[in-house]
């Protein structure tokens, strides 16, 4: 027999040490690992941890073998593992229904249970017995059988297991926006089970999702139908997010050692090495001791000032924990794994030796890792005074099986038994190697043959629809369709992917459909949604952010192809050419740069080669309804079954398990048909589909399908003229153009107002028979609205005979206004209609993940209500009616900035930056008080002005907004005989206006105000004086409407944006930087925003004083004893408090009264006070300021004050700098307020 070699001889000692300190655990019925020797249950996360060292030796046995028995030990070790994953499947597939009601609900109730029973993985506490919700426990399960997979491991068995880990995809999917327990199964730090959303979980699901995307999960022998999908734009999703969390952790955890987890191995989940090491850095400084890491900052688990007898802290408690938190040597076996993978010996053994020292060494030789490292009660006072200075002691588990797994694997590693390539097959570790610039392809075509000509005319050589035959084109809505058929099966209950609307991600694929090649156009041409797809400069700047996003974030193999149709809609109104602003965006991408990305165009069959492929195999057959009839039945069967009436015979509801029938029914028609069978019967589409009044069942039930699947614009999918709207158009007397001022004007009622009955009431038949003569647009909208606020939208006006409701004439009108661009009206219109915003919850859900709350409605409390968690689409929509007090355009407008911050902060989220709260309502007030001074009108014009934006116009003055640079609004001549509205253009402008000295900063106060005057030096170019009430200002919306106004106090008037605080504006100064100041601080009130590091000094300022006080409201010291300084959740609680103020420019003023009081936090002084009045320093400055003005014999019209605040209106005026600056004032002000406090007065300060 040969002899061992030396390799052979350690191998065999880590076997025994592996034997000894897991397997011997390892239950023979399911192969779970209990928690410990008194601990029945078995952890989800500590046994997949567990068995990777199993998992590794066994490769290294495979690998290293020097005999017969260690190949036979290497498949004795794999089928451990194996048992062991399959234990962790069978635990999850008894809870299959969880699974199913998570995907919709996303509750905690309905979470899959974090721990088994070890000897029949059956759950072992209640639902709301324990934090179950623990998304990274079900990603690392997922994850690893990836990995395993990939290494050559059979872990799944059944069609049916396929379906289960495929539904558990879907389960992880939306993990960017579920809040859960975390890894350490607590929630938020205070412990009282409160979720919150934690990068560890986001970052975990993000591998997973990656990891198991196109992958076999029966390895080498699997076909097609056992492949399983992730869609990419999840994948970003979390990415994002992921990116903008860290170096934090979660709202109340400013930094984790458990993201170790997924910055390194095993997740590699973050794609930026900067950020990679920047969040590194963070864990080592602030939470590494003698010992291993603490968790987090302030954990009390297992301290010596921990209560044993209750679960949950106090919040004032947290203090106690700070410097004694416990320390784990298990982050120190992650960064030796990170020392490996990154290829950096100094930093593996460095943490080698520093681990040695703190193993515990049994007698027979083996090493175990303790759990934790505590401080001993006796010398808690000791290590509070000197951090890391006391020996400590080692406690819980011994070893903590999840380390000592990872201990091992380090040392298999380091040792050279295996490769890191070995453990990690699926190459994670590559994730922050810089990819290759992306060219994103774009295929434009022509909704039909006159469409085609035009372009030709201008130089763009376009294909229609028929021309790319055999490719298909289909609407986005139908791929989700698709995808919602992912990993159906009843047989288990389970309903596929819930139905969500696929992102640009998704859409830039060619997809294989039964050996069908199919492209898919994107979402934003998608004109069912919201208006916004009726703006073509919307549309074209929508495609631009589409595409810098996917030159950013494309990460698949093969290039991404857009398909962008040109359809009629973006033609000019006389349908002679096409809109400018598309033409352009056509010519721009053409000369291969668009949007800071490179573009290829041409035809989509030139892109076959070059693009980016997805396989759908699952259509093939599997399910129900794909084979079930073929598809000549259709063709050939008779009519005898429709009904005569309305051909809607053979329509039936969509039901869960029809949906699969119609759409494999939809995808068979259309496959079947599209084809041309003769040449003949190609004219005009007649050979293909008979006239309507054949009926065939094959017509309605392809055209039923398309319905079903909510195809609209299906005559651009299908190429026939049969699916444009079947009833005749309700013919209301819409002129073509909008008639000159003075026809409109005849064209109203003689009397010229509402026609009242006899009794004094209103005569709704005559107003009826008004609608139908009046020509007006808005006269028609005015009407309407007063039917629809009397007698609500389906009262039947009986204008065409029977069923011409109040509804299908607003829809018309809505038709109407939307060719002539009309925006007000159109506005109007879909928020009587209650049109639904399809990207709404989607966008409060992208706001909320990037840890953004958000408000609706005005200011103060309670009219503005806040958002902190996602809420269901349904229950959006009405909290933001009721917070509008059920006015439609605050409402529309308020849906419609909440989707445009959703895109701005997808693609630019550095805008975004210190605000951590969006209060749409101040910024939608602000939008007007813009309009209102820079187009120098009252404020009533101003509110209509914000109506009648297009939606590319209020875009972009929202995104100028955001970005404090310096412009202007002007309006634009081009439009205004359109009688469309006041159109207005907006532009940068230079650094004007600002002397020299006062864009110098504020030097002479302190270093530490620099930042401030760079945020508040950007200069402003307006002009403003007094505040009007906008409460009776908007009368009827335009001048020419019918005269409803002495109608019952005004109800019924279209309404408008009421008590929007809009000033008036004052005559135009000669000093071009009059109210500059003033507007500088009201948008950064209005946004929140605040200097960089000003939570952090208000933390320190917090600690020498027992609270601030903001107009009554205080914000106490006792937060920081829960809080630490760079924790979100104290940021947000800091600006809570500053909310309470309702004028924006006021809080202005009293942040940097605040920000002069934190310089004190510097000054050698133990307390400076106990509550201090912020508003009393604001108040003492400003009558300082009064007094100096009015001894330099100021006139009192010029320090006129503001009567909510009593505050001088020249002061909200004033530059920060400055002898008569607000900072100079400020800082007098301070220093008098806390002079009793200081050292030797208030010569210290000043």
């Amino acid at each position: 027999m040969r002899s061992r070699s030396n390799s052979g001889v350690k191998l065999d000692n880590y076997a025994r040490m592996v034997q000894q300190t897991i397997l011997r655990h390892q239950d023979p019925v399911t192969g779970l690992l209990p928690g410990g020797a008194d601990e029945p249950h078995s952890w989800v996360r500590d046994n997949v941890y567990c068995v990777l060292s199993v998992w590794a030796l066994s490769l290294a046995y495979r690998k290293n073998a020097d005999r017969d028995e260690d190949k036979a030990k290497a498949y004795e070790l794999e089928q451990s593992v194996v048992k062991l994953m399959r234990g962790v499947l069978q635990g999850i597939m008894r809870q299959l229904d969880k699974v199913e009601k998570f995907k919709y609900s996303r509750s905690t109730s309905d979470a899959l249970h974090a721990k088994y029973n070890t000897g029949t993985c059956a759950p072992v506490v209640g639902d709301d017995e324990w934090g179950h919700l623990q998304v990274d426990a079900t990603s690392l399960f997922l994850l690893f059988l990836a990995q395993m997979t990939a290494s050559g491991l059979h872990i799944v068995y059944t069609q049916d297991e396929v379906d289960v880990v495929q539904n558990l995809m879907f389960y992880i999917e939306a993990a960017y926006k579920v809040a859960d327990y975390g890894m350490w199964e607590r929630g938020d730090k205070t412990n009282q089970g409160i979720t919150e959303i934690n990068a560890s979980s986001i970052g975990m699901a993000k591998a997973a999702l990656e990891a198991l995307d196109d992958l076999n999960l029966f390895g080498a022998k699997g076909g097609p139908g056992s492949v399983v999908h992730a869609l990419a734009d999840d994948i970003q999703h979390c990415q994002s997010i992921l990116t903008s969390m860290l170096p934090k952790a979660s709202m109340s955890k400013e930094v984790d050692a458990g993201v170790l987890a997924i910055i390194s191995y095993p997740a590699f989940a973050v794609d930026d090495i900067s950020i990679v090491n920047a969040t590194k850095e963070e864990i080592i400084s602030k939470l590494q001791g003698r010992y291993g890491c603490c968790r987090f900052l302030r954990d009390g688990h297992k301290t010596p000032k921990e209560d044993p007898n209750r679960l949950y802290y106090e919040s004032a408690e947290l203090k106690l924990f700070e410097n004694i938190e416990c320390e784990w040597p298990l982050f120190w076996t992650y960064l030796i794994l990170d020392g490996i993978f990154i290829n950096s010996p100094e930093q593996v053994q460095e943490y080698q030796e520093a681990l040695e020292g703190i193993l515990i060494k049994q007698k027979d030789g083996v090493r175990l890792l303790p759990e934790l490292y505590s401080v001993p009660p006796d010398k808690v006072e000791e290590e509070y005074r000197s951090p890391h200075s006391v020996e400590r002691v080692p406690l819980g588990k011994c070893p903590l099986k999840w380390g000592q797994s990872l201990y091992i694997l380090g040392n298999l590693l380091s040792d050279g038994f295996l490769a890191p390539g070995e453990i990690d097959p699926l190459n994670r570790r590559f994730s922050t190697i810089p990819k290759p610039d992306v060219v994103v392809q774009v295929s434009i075509l022509a909704e039909s043959e006159e469409i085609k000509e035009l372009l030709l005319k201008d130089g763009v050589a376009v294909e229609t629809v028929a021309d790319i035959h055999p490719i298909h084109v289909q609407p986005s809505r139908v791929l989700s369709h698709i995808y919602a058929r992912l990993g159906r099966n009843p047989r288990l209950g389970l309903t596929g992917r819930p139905y969500r609307r696929i992102g640009v991600l998704g859409t830039s694929k060619f997809y294989t459909i039964r050996n069908t090649i199919f492209s898919f156009t994107p979402q934003l041409i998608d004109h069912q949604q919201f208006y916004l797809a009726l703006d073509n400069k919307m549309i074209v700047e929508m495609l631009r952010t589409e595409i810098a996003y996917l030159a950013s974030r494309w990460r698949m193999t093969g290039r991404p192809t857009v398909t962008f149709p040109i359809s009629q809609t973006m033609l000019t109104e006389d349908h002679s050419s096409l809109d400018p602003a598309v033409l352009a965006t056509l010519r721009k991408l053409q000369d291969g740069y668009y949007g800071g990305a490179r573009i290829q165009t041409g035809k989509l069959s030139e892109f076959l080669t070059t693009s980016c492929f997805a396989n759908l195999s699952f259509l093939d057959g599997k399910g129900s309804g794909s084979n079930s009839r073929h598809d000549k039945d259709y063709d050939d069967d008779d009519d005898e079954e429709e009904e005569e009436g309305d051909g809607e015979g053979y329509v039936h509801e969509l039901r869960n398990d029809d949906e699969a029938d119609d759409l494999a029914q939809y995808l068979d028609h259309l496959l079947a048909h599209a084809t041309p069978k003769k040449p003949g019967q190609q004219g005009g589409g007649r050979g293909r589909f008979k006239a309507a009044a054949t009926k065939t069942r094959e017509m309605v039930s392809l055209m039923h399908k398309a319905q079903q699947l909510d195809v609209h614009s299906v005559n651009m999918y299908l190429s026939s003229k049969l699916f444009r709207s079947p009833q005749p158009s309700l013919n209301l007397n819409l002129l073509d153009s909008p008639a000159p001022e003075s026809q409109t004007r005849q064209a109203a009622s003689p009397q010229s107002g509402v026609p009242r009955g006899p009794g004094g009431g209103v005569d709704y038949g005559a107003l009826v028979r008004l609608l139908n003569d009046t020509q007006s647009l808005q006269d028609q909208a005015d009407i309407l609205y007063i039917l629809f606020k009397d007698k609500g939208v389906d009262w039947d006006t009986q204008l065409r005979g029977k069923g011409c409701t109040v509804r299908s004439l607003l829809s018309d009108l809505y038709k109407k206004a939307g060719e002539l661009k009309h925006w007000s009206l159109i506005r109007m219109i879909s928020g009587m209609l209650r049109k639904k915003v399809e990207e709404l919850d989607s966008a409060c859900s992208d706001l909320l993940a990037h840890q953004k709350h958000l408000t609706v409605g005005l200011p103060p409390e309670p009219r503005e209500k806040t958002i902190t968690a996602p809420i269901p689409p349904d229950q959006l929509a009405a909290l933001i009616d009721e917070a509008s007090d059920n006015n439609i355009s605050v409402a529309v407008l308020t849906k419609e900035i909440m989707v445009y911050l959703a895109m701005s902060i997808r693609t630019q989220p550095s805008l975004f930056s210190e605000m951590f709260r969006l209060r749409i309502g101040l910024i939608i007030q602000v939008m007007a008080t813009e309009l209102a001074q820079s187009l120098n009108c009252s404020g009533e014009e101003a509110t209509e002005s914000l109506m009648s934006l297009s939606p590319s116009e209020l875009k972009n003055l929202l995104h100028h907004i955001l970005s404090g640079k310096e412009f202007g609004v002007q309006r634009s001549v081009r439009e205004l005989d359109a009688g469309v509205g006041p159109a207005i253009s907006i532009h940068h402008l230079g650094n004007v206006g600002a002397t020299k000295s006062e864009r110098a900063g504020i030097s002479k106060l302190k270093s530490d105000m620099k930042m401030l005057e760079r945020r508040f030096s950007m200069t402003e170019a307006s002009q403003v004086d007094r505040r009007v009430s906008l409460t009776d200002a908007v009368k009827s919306v335009r001048s020419h409407s019918v005269d409803v106004e002495a109608f019952e106090s005004g109800r019924h008037r279209l309404p408008s944006i009421d008590a929007l605080d809009v000033p008036e504006c004052s005559p135009v100064a000669k000093d071009t930087r009059h109210g500059q100041w003033l507007r500088r601080r009201r948008l950064d009130g209005a946004l929140n925003r605040v200097p960089v590091g000003f939570y952090q000094k208000v933390w320190r300022i917090l600690q020498k004083c027992h609270g601030l006080s903001i107009e009554g409201f205080v914000l106490p010291s006792s937060t920081t004893r829960e809080m630490t300084p760079r924790e979100i959740k104290f940021s947000v609680h800091v600006e809570t408090v500053l909310n309470r103020v309702p004028q924006p420019e006021y809080r202005q003023l009293l942040v940097e009264a605040i920000l002069v009081l934190t310089m004190l936090a510097d000054v050698d002084v133990p307390s400076i006070g106990s509550i201090i009045h912020v508003e009393k320093i604001v108040q003492l400055a400003n009558d300082m300021f009064h007094k100096d003005q009015r001894d330099l014999g100021a006139e009192e019209q010029v320090l006129e004050r503001d009567p909510s605040t009593g505050v001088c209106r020249l002061l909200y005026d004033s530059a920060p700098s400055g002898r008569f600056g607000s900072m100079t004032y400020l800082t007098k002000a301070v220093a008098a307020y806390v002079q009793d406090f200081l050292p030797g007065g208030a010569c210290a300060v000043q």
